[in-house]
């Protein structure tokens, strides 16, 4: 790696509203497809747990499955986008599982259900491996975790869109239907990805002044790294640990509110959208909004570690107050706190993403996260068969689990910053200071 010095990329005018905008527009859009089809079954599991009579054990099996699946690709997913690059490599992740997500319409048992939702989770792994090596492509450093902000925001639009959109096919076309239209939408985005995409070094829409703005900051070798090479270092288990903590929490919220909301609150099919709504559309500013207070700080001349752990201390004490949502009696009383809880979530989530390419350079940033994606979907095959498990036993058992939720971000930063106290580069074989 060549270090660049610190005030590189301030010695390079930004060049205002630049292609690399064009480019995060495109990853946001992917995220949020992503999101949809993720979140089709959360929504209908209260109508098809009556439906098809699904026991609380079978649906955590079910989203336990997709979590598997999702951790088994990603390993596969950060090698895969470092080696053949994210222009081939987003195109199969979407095509993958954007076919996977309509061949939830074919299943009609638990069984039927946990191997699509096992296809969902295998092509979806790709998604935020290529994001983040894209943005780490096509933005310095200053703004990569405003950049992550704005293309992890999708998460919560798709989160949006999918509880508008889902409820309204399902009770006029029937749940199958929902599945099918969701599933086809990433095809239309496939033809604009193969269509628009480029490195900026290849990408003849992006002018000079742009590029050299883009590479003010970055590392120019681009050669592979092995896993064995990034996880000796103590940041990328920062990383990982803070990944396998707290990625669980946002798959609770994906797969089980619509089950929480019902069982505390009667909310069913018909009257799920505005909660929803609220819930994803608040934390859709939190991702926004987390990305750019991180950003904000180091232009006030605060240093990156204090900033980016700052921002993310902010977050994780805004979630707190969560654990009193299955106390409240009223149902927008609850809403309101998970709302604050998940856009605190994705405030925290742009940050953690962005610590992998603030510690490693381009050549390893898809492997790292990768493998702190791996590490933290399988925090969720753990947590939703003990979610499963626990309100098998005791319906009201989810007093206890957001608890959880609520005091586990606090803990993680406290690992990470054991783990990585300055947030500094790691040293890898071949780089030279």
């Amino acid at each position: 790696m060549v270090v660049q010095d610190a005030g590189a990329a301030e010695s390079v005018a930004p060049p205002g509203f630049g292609y690399r905008w064009t480019i995060c527009a495109l990853i946001f859009l992917a995220t949020t497809i992503n999101y949809v089809d993720r979140q089709v079954l959360g929504i209908l599991a209260p109508t098809l747990t009556k439906e098809l009579g699904w026991s609380e054990t079978d649906y955590g099996a079910m989203t336990s499955w997709f979590s598997f699946a999702y951790a088994i690709g990603f390993l596969g997913a950060g090698r895969l986008m470092d080696r053949i690059g994210v222009k081939k490599g987003y195109a199969t992740a979407i095509a993958v599982w954007s076919l996977a997500a309509m061949s939830h319409a074919l299943a009609n048992t638990a069984s039927g259900f946990s191997y699509a939702r096992a296809a969902l989770g295998f092509g979806e792994s790709g998604n935020f491996p290529a994001a983040i090596k894209t943005t780490a492509e096509w933005f310095p450093r200053r703004e990569r975790a405003f950049a992550t902000g704005i293309f992890n925001g999708g998460t919560n639009v798709g989160a949006l869109a999918a509880a508008y959109f889902v409820p309204m096919i399902a009770l006029n076309h029937g749940w199958r239907w929902a599945f099918i239209g969701t599933g086809i939408i990433g095809f239309v985005w496939l033809v604009l990805w193969l269509a628009i995409y480029e490195v900026p070094e290849r990408q003849k829409k992006l002018s000079a002044a742009e590029l050299a703005y883009i590479r003010s900051d970055q590392d120019s070798k681009v050669t592979s790294v092995s896993w064995l090479e990034v996880l000796k270092h103590r940041q990328a288990w920062a990383f990982v640990v803070g990944k396998f903590l707290t990625d669980p929490v946002w798959w609770f919220y994906l797969f089980w509110l619509p089950k929480f909301l019902d069982a505390n609150f009667g909310v069913k099919l018909g009257s799920l959208t505005m909660p929803l709504i609220v819930i994803y559309l608040v934390a859709d500013v939190g991702s926004v909004g987390g990305g750019w207070l991180s950003g904000a700080l180091m232009k006030t001349g605060m240093n990156l570690n204090r900033a980016r752990k700052l921002t993310m201390l902010l977050a994780a004490l805004l979630i707190i107050p969560t654990m009193f949502a299955p106390r409240v009696s009223s149902m927008w009383s609850a809403v309101a706190l998970v709302s604050i809880a998940a856009a605190a979530h994705q405030w925290w989530s742009a940050n953690l993403f962005t610590t992998a390419s603030d510690m490693f350079p381009r050549r390893a940033v898809a492997s790292v996260v990768g493998f702190g994606g791996f590490a933290g979907a399988m925090g969720g095959v753990i947590f939703q068969r003990v979610v499963g498990y626990l309100l098998q036993q005791d319906p009201g058992a989810y007093r206890y689990i957001f608890v959880f939720c609520g005091l586990i971000y606090v803990v993680a930063l406290g690992c990470m910053h054991l783990l990585a106290p300055r947030l500094e580069p790691a040293q890898l074989a071949g780089d030279v200071l």
